[in-house]
């Protein structure tokens, strides 16, 4: 049987996003979906990032990634990769920048964003 209980299918893991995220649900900054991702320096050394996901996020933003690929990317929700992201950044383990003009996303930016996503 497999996590969800409906039988079918390899059993795989799961784990509840509020388990991930220490029970919070909102990131201590807010990122936009299309903001852009970066490992730092000291990212590169993921064992110092402070969950499987983490590493996992760390790893992956070696290339420059937005918020919306490393959710889907990484297998969890937009809210639960904030967070993550969050947490990332506070320890100096990855460098957000933030693409959104006052104005409204940059057109250009969503399309890379768009883009990248089409090819998960």
């Amino acid at each position: 049987m497999n996590s969800s209980g409906s039988g079918g299918g390899e059993p795989g893991p799961f784990v509840r996003p509020y388990a991930i995220t220490g029970g919070r649900t909102r990131a201590r900054q807010s990122f936009p979906l299309e903001a852009l991702v970066l490992t730092t320096v000291q990212g590169e050394q993921v064992d110092l990032a402070p969950s499987p996901e983490g590493r996992a996020i760390c790893r992956l933003c070696r290339s420059v990634r937005s918020v919306a690929e490393v959710a889907a990317l990484v297998g969890v929700p937009f809210g639960v990769a904030r967070v993550l992201i969050g947490d990332l950044v506070e320890h100096g383990l990855v460098m957000v920048h933030q693409t959104a003009s006052d104005n409204g996303p940059n057109r250009l930016i969503l399309e890379k964003v768009l883009n990248g996503l089409r090819r998960l």
